[in-house]
């Protein structure tokens, strides 16, 4: 009988060592990544504009710093300066004209900042992360007064790393200004 309880009490631990051990840490997004333009499907107006980008991210257990830098294709003789109308959309589509901001987002909370606006003014804009399993969801939101009144932009992104964590794919669902947009950016690790 007490052979019994302790094979039993012994096979427990061992299936709840393997349970724990199966489930998937969260992913360490932390380095620089290229985006691979071939292997991304991007909207009309990201192809037309980017021609390279670079995430610069810097992850702790508390948040997540991402720092985006794009390089724009330069526009055709008689387009509008600051490329396709409408810009590129915010920080996480590589923003309209010049360099964004970087983004911290507090892992697993929502928190507002202000962000510049058209005219020198300020807007706050809600910013959250949750995690999804592995994958990391970046949303945000924010309400500005535009040249035909107000304007709601939101974005969520899904970040998946690679199973190698030498790739990264973020979905990217947006709506604002001009209607819902939907992109597959995939980066490659920068050594």
């Amino acid at each position: 009988m007490k052979k019994s309880i302790v094979f039993t009490a012994f096979l427990s631990l061992f299936v709840l060592a393997t349970v724990v051990s199966a489930q998937k840490a969260p992913a360490d997004f932390s380095g620089k990544w290229s985006l691979d333009l071939a292997k991304s499907k991007l909207t009309d107006r990201e192809k037309a504009s980017i021609e390279s980008q670079t995430l610069t991210v810097t992850q702790t257990a508390a948040d997540i710093k991402v720092e985006t830098d794009t390089k724009r294709i330069a526009p055709t003789a008689g387009a509008p300066a600051g490329g396709p109308p409408g810009g590129g959309g915010g920080r996480m589509g590589g923003g309209g004209g010049g360099a964004p901001a970087p983004m911290t987002y507090k892992l697993g909370k929502e928190s507002t900042m202000d962000m510049p606006g058209p005219g020198g003014t300020t807007s706050p804009m809600t910013i959250s992360s949750k995690w999804d399993g592995s994958k990391l969801v970046l949303s945000t939101s924010r309400t500005f007064s535009g040249p035909n009144g107000e304007i709601t932009s939101t974005s969520k992104e899904t970040w998946e790393m690679g199973a190698d964590s030498k790739s990264l794919t973020v979905t990217r669902e947006s709506s604002g200004q001009q209607g819902p947009t939907t992109s597959t950016r995939v980066y490659a690790k920068s050594m």
